[in-house]
C-alpha cells in the first residue's frame, strides 16, 4: 500500500475533546492552544463562560429555556434537565467520532449533571469514550465533594475508561503558596502533554506500531480506571525517571494492578534501557495483564504509558449522595415506651399452667377452711382461671 494511502487512512481516525461546565470549558480552552491533531468542543449553561474560548474551540450553549443563559447555579438537577431537553442536538456531537474525551470538574451543577447526560447518550454510539474528571478542593466543602463522588460513580458505568485528578493533589505537589490560577494552569499543562502523547500513539507510526485497534483493546469494557502519563527521560539515573512515570504525583493511584497496558517508547536507544523500563512496569501491573508495545524514534527519550483496570480506592462502593427526592418528608417513627414483651406459649404449656393454678387455689381454700358448698358456688359456670365453663 502506498504511503499516501496509509496517511489518508490515519487521518480518518477522529478524536474530539469535550469540556463540560465552567471548569471543563477553562481546561479545554487552555489545552487547545498546544494540543494538535484533535477537535475541541465546550458546552455550558452559562453563556458568558463561552465568550473567551479560543477560535479553534467549537462552543455550544444549552438549557436556555431553563437557565436563561446564566448557568445552573450549582444545581445539578437543573443541569440534567437542561441537557436532556437538547439530547438530540447533543447526540450529533458524537457522530463519526472514533474517540471522545470528556473533561469536567465534578461537584458543581453543569459539570456533574451535564457530564452524566452526555456520557449516557454516548454509551450506545460507535465510539470509544474516556472521561477525565477533577474532584473539588477540600475548602470547597464536604457537600460538594459528596456530589462529585456520587456523580463520578454514576458517570463511570457509561464510559469505557475514567481518570480522576483530585484538586487537593495540587497543593500537595506544588505547595500552599502557589496562586490558585497558576495551580490550575499547571494541571492543564500536564493534561495537554498527556493528551498529546495519546494522539501520538494513535497517529504517529513507528518501528513497532500501535494502531487504533490496540487502543480499543485496552479500553474494552466499561468504567475502567485509567492511568495516562508521559515523561521525557533526562540524565543518567533512569530509575528515578521510571518511578515518576508509574507514580504521577497528581493521580491518586498508579499503574499497580493494571489489566491492560499500552507502552510507547520513543528515542530509547539500547535494549538494556528498554528492558529496564519494561521490567519495572511489569513488576507493578497484574501478572495476567496484556501489554502492547510501541517503539519509535525521537531526539529526546520519551515514554508514554496508558494503563486500564488499575487498583484504586477513590471510587465509593455505593452512592454517597444524601440528596432526597423532591416532595419527600422525613417521618418520625414513635417507639413504644416500656411495653412488656409478649411471650408466646404452646397448648401443653397453657394446660399445665392451668392445672397448677387450680391446684394452688384448692390448696389455699383448704388453708382458709372454706366450706365445700361455698367453693362449689364459686366455681359454678366458671373455672378457676375465669375462662368460662370447663364443660
Amino acid at each position: 500500500m502506498a504511503r499516501e494511502e496509509v496517511k489518508d487512512q490515519v487521518k480518518k481516525i477522529k478524536v474530539k475533546v469535550i469540556g463540560i461546565g465552567g471548569g471543563g470549558v477553562n481546561i479545554v480552552s487552555e489545552i487547545a492552544q498546544t494540543l494538535k491533531g484533535v477537535s475541541f468542543l465546550v458546552l455550558d449553561t452559562d453563556f458568558k463562560s463561552l465568550k473567551s474560548t479560543p477560535k479553534v474551540v467549537e462552543k455550544l450553549s444549552f438549557g436556555k429555556e431553563l437557565t436563561k443563559g446564566f448557568g445552573s447555579g450549582g444545581d445539578f438537577q437543573l443541569a440534567t434537565k437542561a441537557a436532556l431537553k437538547e439530547k438530540e442536538k447533543i447526540k450529533k456531537i458524537f457522530e463519526n467520532q472514533d474517540l471522545v474525551i470528556f473533561i469536567s470538574c465534578l461537584g458543581g451543577g453543569t459539570g456533574s449533571g451535564g457530564s452524566l447526560v452526555f456520557s449516557r447518550l454516548a454509551k450506545n454510539l460507535d465510539c470509544l469514550t474516556y472521561g477525565v474528571f477533577t474532584l473539588p478542593f477540600g475548602f470547597e466543602g464536604e457537600k460538594k465533594m459528596e456530589t462529585a463522588k456520587d456523580f463520578l460513580l454514576k458517570i463511570r458505568k457509561y464510559l469505557n475508561a475514567v481518570s480522576v485528578i483530585p484538586n487537593e493533589k495540587i497543593s500537595q505537589v506544588l505547595g500552599q503558596k502557589i496562586s490558585f490560577k497558576k495551580s490550575l494552569s499547571e494541571i492543564n499543562k500536564i493534561l495537554a502533554k498527556n493528551f498529546q502523547s495519546l494522539t501520538e500513539i494513535i497517529y504517529k507510526a513507528g518501528l513497532i506500531n500501535i494502531d487504533f485497534a490496540d487502543l480499543k483493546t485496552v479500553f474494552e469494557g466499561r468504567g475502567k480506571v485509567c492511568y495516562l502519563n508521559s515523561l521525557e527521560f533526562e540524565g543518567e539515573n533512569w530509575q528515578e525517571e521510571i518511578e515518576k512515570l508509574i507514580h504521577a504525583p497528581f493521580f491518586p493511584y498508579s499503574v499497580e494492578g493494571a489489566k491492560a497496558v499500552i507502552l510507547k517508547m520513543a528515542g530509547i536507544k539500547t535494549l538494556s534501557q528498554m528492558n529496564q523500563i519494561s521490567k519495572k512496569i511489569t513488576e507493578k501491573i497484574s501478572s495476567e495483564a496484556k501489554i502492547i508495545l510501541g517503539i519509535s524514534s525521537a531526539e529526546i527519550p520519551k515514554v508514554t504509558i496508558l494503563a486500564t483496570g488499575c487498583k484504586e480506592e477513590i471510587f465509593p462502593k455505593k452512592s454517597v449522595s444524601k440528596t432526597k427526592p423532591e416532595g419527600t418528608k422525613k417521618v418520625k417513627i414513635q417507639k413504644p415506651k416500656n411495653k412488656p414483651a409478649v411471650i408466646r406459649k404452646n397448648g401443653l404449656e397453657v394446660k399445665k399452667e392451668a392445672k397448677e393454678a387450680e391446684k394452688e387455689i384448692l390448696e389455699k381454700e383448704k388453708i382458709w377452711e372454706k366450706p365445700t358448698f361455698l367453693r362449689i358456688k364459686f366455681s359454678k359456670g366458671q373455672n378457676f382461671l375465669g375462662y368460662g365453663s370447663s364443660r
